[in-house]
């Protein structure tokens, strides 16, 4: 199995930014209090569709949810695979639950905290698929090393996703945009791009669900948004 290693330059060791914005309404702080502890990611051991489930699913992991709304897409979508989310940002969390309890997804697990800490517990060739949906662009060049599209990030994914298992990728930033690029073409090895006209990477593919950061960055900001998948060898 990969091993995460804090301090290693090659991969993120820790988080940047904020882990909470505005106080939870009550209902919010009731679900993560009593929710998501039944919910939860373990803190130790292999995390598997076994452990987590209780059968052998295909298994999907979604890096920085967001608020959570493709996340629960895709579990109402495929209710026989087992999904897990993490997710630093409290406020995040608790959207996440709510869309759990609403749409009664019993095929969703969380972390609250750093995606590469659960990821790196994950046995390698176990992932079905993995998304990272527009994260943090820290677009400031002296902050590049804090992207989540870098060669440690990326080869830990590698790693986790079975052969011909899909990561996909989606960006409304410029200077992010042409970062991943760069380091996936490091990975022509691991990653086969799944594409072949321009459509491919400007439409949104079929079982891609909008999230309310794609519609901020198309209406509040007038982004391009650019989707992308990468398919494992």
């Amino acid at each position: 199995m990969s091993a995460y290693k804090e301090g290693d330059p090659t991969t993120l060791s820790r988080l940047y930014g904020r882990s909470m914005g505005k106080p939870l309404r009550p209902r919010q702080q009731g679900l993560v209090d009593d929710l998501l502890p039944k919910i939860a990611v373990p803190d130790e051991g292999p995390v598997t569709a076994e452990g987590l489930f209780g059968e052998n699913c295909p298994l999907h992991f979604e890096i920085g949810f967001g608020g959570g709304e493709h996340l629960a897409y895709r579990a109402d979508l495929l209710p026989n695979h087992g999904f897990i989310g993490a997710e630093p940002f409290l406020n995040g969390v608790a959207q996440a639950l709510s869309h759990v309890e609403e749409e009664r997804l019993a095929n969703v697990r969380i972390h609250h905290g750093d995606a590469m800490e659960v990821l790196a517990r994950v046995p390698d060739g176990a992932l079905t698929m993995a998304y990272l949906l527009h994260p943090d662009p820290w677009p400031k060049a002296r902050h590049a090393k804090r992207r989540m599209m870098n060669d440690g990030p990326v080869k830990l994914i590698a790693d986790k996703l079975k052969p011909g298992g899909e990561f996909r990728f989606g960006t409304d930033h410029a200077i992010y945009l042409r970062h991943a690029l760069m380091v996936m073409q490091r990975f022509g090895d691991e990653f086969e791009w799944v594409a072949e006209k321009p459509a491919d990477w400007q439409n949104r593919p079929s079982g891609w669900s909008k999230t309310r950061y794609e519609t901020k960055a198309r209406e509040v900001f007038g982004h391009e948004v650019w989707y992308f998948r990468f398919r494992r060898r």
